[in-house]
């Protein structure tokens, strides 16, 4: 049980870190990029089970997690330029 918790975070991190590469600008740093991953594990696994997709084994859950975080850091750079935009 800790093992597998364990495991889901130190998933989520790396797949943080992969969704900062990717995403323009390279996300909010490690820390804010971790927590997107471990939190898009859990929305990347939604939106796959919504569209009926699913994944085995490591690979699939990196994968899922790197989807679930690009979305959040697609969410959360939106809302980062709104509040930018007001401030100039």
């Amino acid at each position: 049980m800790i093992g597998a918790i364990i495991g889901s975070i130190l998933i989520g991190c790396l797949a943080g870190f992969v969704a900062g590469k990717i995403m323009r600008g390279g996300g909010f740093g490690f820390i804010v990029n971790s927590v997107l991953g471990i939190v898009g594990g859990v929305i990347g696994g939604f939106l796959l089970n919504l569209l009926g997709i699913t994944w085995g084994g490591l690979p699939g859950q990196l994968g899922t997690a790197v989807i679930g975080a690009i979305v959040l850091l697609a969410l959360a750079s939106l809302f980062q330029g709104k509040g930018k935009k007001g401030k100039d």
